[in-house]
């Protein structure tokens, strides 16, 4: 790393953060198959206690283990308030919306955390979005709405859409407790990601066994589940945490945001699903916003 120079050491965290979105993107559609055969509780539980059973042996042994045995009160409650946030609260939301409404309607409610973040970022963690980010934050959403108009909301939806907006809610709370956490650089990824995950996945699973019970799953949807788990969820939340160090809550959240762009091209690409002139301009848009976000001063 010492031969890179600052704008190569900038751009890594940045590439490996997109990497992260894309696997996450392509989970979207796995999550829809799935659904068909498992309940939402139940299929987002044993997504992450197969990734954090995957974790579990590296966190046993050198580093890691000696950094969970140095743990203080303090670190142990944040390290758990993230997984009752980020798994419990924003993952269990995601599934339930994904069951109750369209893989579009989930992407644009998920599209509006920026904002919430940048709020939440200002109050709690002391992180101030310069004027070009604001703006771009603005456009970034300006080109969701231009994308998704108009959105029909039916009665129907109105749940789905409650459970989303407590999603977005949480969401937003993780991204800025989990930069919180990880701009202190005193824990390695894999520790905060294997205990949050550990203990958010737990109180996932349990609530969904007691109201549905244990499905019958098939072998295509047990592939699905360890490529989730381990790929998805155990590499991709380890990198995630990873960017942290670096980028900041809002930085972070945009990238995060691009899901709608890779959503859309993999939709064309896997399912066929032509993108209008509509929302090419939309993604255009959003990617102008998200560029103005990330870009730094020359």
């Amino acid at each position: 790393m010492k031969n890179l120079s600052t704008a190569q050491k900038n751009l890594i965290p940045r590439l490996q953060a997109l990497l992260v979105t894309l696997l996450w993107s392509s989970s979207f559609i796995i999550i829809k198959i799935g659904l068909s055969e498992i309940p939402p509780l139940i299929f987002a539980g044993l997504r992450y206690i197969i990734a954090f059973t995957f974790i579990l042996p590296f966190l046993l042994k050198g580093e890691n283990f000696t950094q969970i045995k140095r743990l203080n009160k303090n670190q142990w409650v944040k390290l758990l308030m993230l997984g009752i946030i980020f798994y419990t609260f924003t993952q269990g939301a995601q599934f339930i919306g994904l069951s109750l409404l369209p893989s579009v309607t989930v992407s644009l409610w998920l599209n509006f955390t920026p904002l919430v973040v940048a709020m939440l970022g200002i109050f709690f963690i002391k992180e101030y979005p310069i004027g070009r980010q604001w703006v771009g934050a603005v456009v970034f959403i300006i080109g969701v709405i231009i994308y998704f108009a108009p959105v029909e909301i039916q009665s129907d939806n109105l749940l789905g859409l409650a459970v989303m907006s407590f999603g977005v809610l949480s969401n937003s709370g993780a991204a800025v407790l989990g930069r919180e956490i990880n701009r202190s650089r005193n824990l390695n990824s894999l520790v905060i990601t294997g205990i949050s995950m550990g203990f958010g996945s737990v109180l996932l699973l349990i609530p969904g066994i007691i109201l549905n019970g244990f499905p019958h799953i098939g072998w295509s949807n047990i592939i699905l589940l360890l490529w989730m788990a381990v790929i998805n969820t155990a590499f991709a939340f380890t990198l995630w945490n990873t960017t942290l160090r670096s980028l900041s809550a809002m930085e972070s959240s945009i990238i995060n945001g691009t899901m709608l762009i890779q959503i859309a091209v993999l939709a064309w690409i896997f399912l066929g699903e032509e993108i209008s002139f509509k929302e090419g301009a939309g993604l255009i848009t959003a990617l102008v916003g998200a560029l103005l976000v990330q870009l730094k001063k020359i």
